[in-house]
Formats: structure tokens, C-alpha cells, sequence
């Protein structure tokens, strides 16, 4: 058969390929908070309460960033000769954290291009609908509706909650269950809202679909910051971007889905995969992973994309279980103690069950972007406000924060009034 170098009528065979792991961390202790911090080139004059906005990147995937960047600038041809083997390292080291297999695993740059490709390519028949929320964020929304203007497809939108801080798991399975129809084919979910910080059910609203449509999850939100895998969840796809609370590379994210609900989605930009290169040279259709092919193609930020082993073993090596319970420890005792606060208003549920590590509030006579500008500017706390027609001032408690930084946090919201 012919090799990708005949196809593309490009390199040179012969790339070698670069250790993923840790290697070298010798300093690194992933049991102490403060060695896990000091992994992270974020200015000490700053607290960093959007660091899961864009990820820093940790010492050892700046590491492996630069290797293939150097790489690629010494000796681009032969190096770029290791693509299908770089990528099939980045799938794998998805798969062994999301659990499944590498052939699972689609490759992205974004969780908006992910939930782009999915919802473009689900196959849907004539009177089948989708079924989504009143707090998906914009690019849901936005994917759905270009899918709608397309081919016609029919898109609802249910509302989950009034008050999202006082949201239950039995309320919001109750109203999602009431919209659910029998042309239902596709639920199209967010696992964490961005928007208010609750955290959806995702285990009782698959039970309670028990099969009958697909359930499609916005993870982005959760992802690194929980310890649960798609498995666990009973998700059928599993949607994220990597550079967010995992601190993978920037620009990078993945696909997760069941193989039989990838047999339900067709590729919308050609794969540079080796199977869909040998079907166009061979005049036949590809036959491969449906997730591989369905991995856009073209040059991406490589450097970046073939670094996420050693984000996947970053995080790993703390343990996403240590993750989760530290990263829900503070944003509790962010809530509590914003909760105290008589001229604050939590938006984000207290209860652990339907929040996460995201934490929404306003405070009174105050607008969000003015609280934002004064916490950076008084108090060099780094906050963000909420990109929905109704908006919060928005903190992330994280990996790269610490307890005594939280009550910095409180003291100076007390500080607003």
C-alpha cells in the first residue's frame, strides 16, 4: 500500500519518536499543592480565578510543546512524518483517562469546533428533533441553529430551572423528561453552565432516557475539574476542549463517543488520516475508525496537539480524584463565604451535587464588569464576567489557587459595598 509520503507527495521517512511522560521532574511532587503551583509560570503579583479560561501551561507540557516545535522547525519534513503516530499517542493517552479506546476519540482544536462537527454531522431522519436547554452557552445554541437553517432540523429548548441557585437534580430531570417527546432523537446537554455554575445530573438524565435519544454533552465545565468519565456518566458523546481545567495545550480538544453512536455521525471536514488518504488514492470510500475519520484534517497546531500526553499524565500523576476534592473544597468555601455577605447574590447552587467548580454571583448596586475592574485593580484577584444576556462576576477555584487566596476573595467582596 502507499505510504502517506506518496500520497502527499512530501517527506522524508524516518521521524523518531519523542518520550511522553514527565520525564525530568525530579522537583515535582504532585502530593504538595504548592509544587503542583509552582509547575505553572503564572505571575505570584496575580490571584488566578479564570485560569480554566485558557489554560497556563504546567512545566512538563511546556516542555513537550517546545521539543516539537523545535523539532518541527529543525527538520519539518521528517518529523511531520510521525503524524499518524503523534496522534494516535494523543488518542490513546484521551482514552486512557476518558476510558474506551483511542479509536473512541476524535481530535479537535476547541470544544465550539467539536460540538460544531457533532451536531453538523449527527444523521437525523425526516421529523426527528433535537432537544436542548434554555443555559447551553453560545456555541450549542449557535451549532444547532446553522444545523436548523441548513436542512430544516427541528430544535426545542427547555428551561431547567427559574433560580439556578436553588436547582435539584429531581427538578431538573423532571423538566427535562416532561420535553422529551417521542421525535426526540438527540438531547444536547451541558455538563457545568458557564453561565450560573450548576452542574447537570448527567448520570440521572441518561437513566432517565434510558436509550431513547442520544445524549451529547457539552463537558468542558467538568472535565478535569470532576472525577467522572463518559462511562460513568452514561453519555453517548462527550464533548470538551483540553486547554481549560485539565491545563492541557491550548488550541486542543476531543470527541468522546459510544461506536455505535459514532456510526451515527457522518465527517464533515475531510480527515488527513491515513484510512481517508488510502480511499481517495484507491478511489473508495475510507474505512476506518469512524472518530479517526471524522477528525478534521489539515496542518493544526502541532506542537500543541502532540504534547497532550504529558497533559493527560500531569494530571494523572496528581490524581483527578485529589483534583476534583480540592477544586470542590474551595469553590465550597468560596460559596459559604459569599453566602455571608448580605449585599452578594450566589447564583451558584451550595449544594455539591449540582455544582461544580465554577461560583456566579452579583452584588448589589454594582455592575459585573465594574466588580471585575475593581478586584483586579484593588486586590489583584482575577475574576471574569459571564458571556450570557444575564450577567455574573464568575471565579474558578482551581489547582493554581489556594485556600487563604479564596478568603482574599471573600474579604474583598465584603469590601464592595
Amino acid at each position: 500500500m502507499p505510504s502517506r509520503r506518496t500520497i502527499l507527495g512530501g517527506a522524508v521517512a524516518g521521524a523518531g519518536l519523542a518520550a511522553s511522560g514527565l520525564g525530568g521532574e525530579s522537583r515535582f511532587d504532585p502530593g504538595d499543592w504548592g509544587s503542583v503551583r509552582a509547575q505553572f509560570p503564572l505571575t505570584r503579583r496575580r490571584m488566578h480565578f479564570t485560569a480554566y479560561y485558557l489554560a497556563s501551561h504546567p512545566a512538563p507540557v511546556a516542555r513537550a510543546i517546545e521539543r516539537h516545535r523545535r523539532e518541527l522547525d529543525r527538520d519539518t519534513a521528517v518529523y511531520v512524518e510521525g503524524f499518524d503516530a503523534f496522534d494516535l499517542a494523543a488518542r490513546k493517552a484521551a482514552a486512557g483517562y476518558l476510558g474506551g479506546g483511542p479509536d473512541e476519540i476524535a481530535l479537535t482544536d476547541s470544544t465550539t469546533m467539536g460540538l460544531g462537527l457533532l451536531y453538523a454531522g449527527l444523521r437525523l431522519r425526516p421529523g426527528e428533533e433535537v432537544l436542548t436547554t434554555e443555559h447551553d452557552f453560545y456555541a450549542t445554541h449557535e451549532s444547532l441553529r446553522l444545523r436548523a437553517e441548513r436542512d430544516g432540523a427541528v430544535v426545542r429548548r427547555v428551561r431547567l430551572y427559574e433560580d439556578p441557585a436553588t436547582a435539584t437534580v429531581d427538578s431538573m430531570v423532571s423538566r427535562l423528561r416532561a420535553a422529551v417527546t417521542a421525535k426526540t432523537r438527540v438531547v444536547a446537554v451541558t455538563w457545568v453552565h458557564s453561565g450560573t455554575g450548576v452542574r447537570l445530573p448527567v448520570r440521572e438524565i441518561a437513566d432517565m432516557l434510558a436509550g431513547r435519544a442520544l445524549l451529547c454533552v457539552d463537558a468542558v465545565h467538568g472535565f478535569g475539574a470532576e472525577d467522572a468519565t463518559p462511562g460513568a456518566l452514561g453519555c453517548d458523546f462527550f464533548v470538551t476542549g483540553t486547554h481549560k481545567w485539565l491545563f492541557g495545550p491550548r488550541g486542543t480538544g476531543v470527541v468522546w463517543g459510544r461506536p455505535e453512536a459514532w456510526a451515527l455521525v457522518a465527517p464533515t471536514v475531510p480527515s488527513f488520516c491515513l484510512p481517508a488518504l488510502l480511499g481517495w488514492w484507491s478511489g473508495r470510500p475510507p474505512e476506518g475508525p469512524a472518530a479517526v475519520l471524522a477528525t478534521p484534517g489539515g496542518f493544526h497546531s502541532f506542537e500543541n496537539r502532540w504534547a497532550l500526553p504529558e497533559a493527560f499524565a500531569f494530571h494523572r500523576a496528581i490524581g483527578p480524584g485529589r483534583v476534583a476534592a480540592r477544586t470542590r473544597s474551595q469553590a465550597g468555601r468560596l460559596k459559604e463565604g459569599l453566602a455571608g455577605l448580605r449585599h452578594v447574590r450566589l447564583h451558584t447552587p451550595r449544594d455539591p451535587a449540582v455544582s461544580s467548580g465554577l461560583v456566579c454571583c452579583t452584588v448589589e448596586g454594582h455592575k459585573p464588569d465594574a466588580v471585575v475592574k475593581r478586584l483586579l485593580g484593588e486586590h489583584g484577584i482575577v475574576a471574569s464576567v459571564t458571556p450570557y444576556r444575564e450577567q455574573s462576576v464568575r471565579f474558578g477555584p482551581s489547582i493554581v489557587t489556594a485556600p487563604a487566596e479564596v478568603d482574599a476573595v471573600v474579604r474583598a467582596m465584603a469590601a464592595l459595598r
